[in-house]
């Protein structure tokens, strides 16, 4: 066994949904006990950093009912089945902000929270930016503001916890450090 590995004993299906599903495994502690694991599993998703040419960045408004409040966030959205991580930046940029993006970069992929969920969320840059004609399409249950802000306009949102999930926050200190 791997130093720290979970062996797992039996798994029960508890939940599907559109966005995740739920399960709970009993596994084989390394110290040779059992315990149960409560997992969240999630196709992946995408978060986009679009940046304009006058250096603003792209931000949605919306509700977030997990967390009862309004938040301004980067663009982001769920992988479809089988699709690459980048066709899902291209698109969900466009349908929640209206821009399409001349350059895309892969920045990184991470884990948002690797304690009960697989999720990966990779990362692009998108610049070069061109507003389409009726471009924004979003989902029949989503309700979204677009905004341009600066770095400096970012940064006191989240002090005033406006901004308050963690892939804006990265964006934002990416931002920090690659632009000047």
């Amino acid at each position: 066994m791997k130093k720290f590995e979970e062996k797992t004993i039996s798994s029960e299906h508890i939940f599907s949904g559109r966005m995740i599903d739920l399960k709970v495994d009993t596994v084989s502690l390394p110290n040779g006990e059992t315990s149960t694991r409560e997992i969240v599993t999630h196709p992946g998703a995408v978060a986009i950093i679009a940046l304009t040419d006058d250096q603003k960045v792209v931000v949605v408004e919306q509700y977030r009912k997990p967390l009862e409040k309004t938040l301004l966030e980067i663009p982001a959205g769920k992988l479809d089945a089988g699709e690459d991580p980048a066709e899902t930046a291209r698109r969900e940029l466009e349908e929640e902000t209206g821009y399409q993006a001349k350059q895309l970069k892969y920045l990184t992929s991470f884990y948002t929270s690797p304690g009960f969920a697989n999720e990966i969320l990779y990362l692009y840059l998108a610049e070069q930016l061109t507003l389409v004609e009726d471009g924004r399409q979003l989902d029949e249950d989503e309700f979204v503001e677009v905004y341009e802000y600066t770095i400096e306009e970012l940064e006191m949102f989240e002090k005033s916890q406006r901004i308050h999930d963690i892939k804006t926050s990265y964006a934002i200190q990416y931002l920090k450090l690659h632009l000047k």
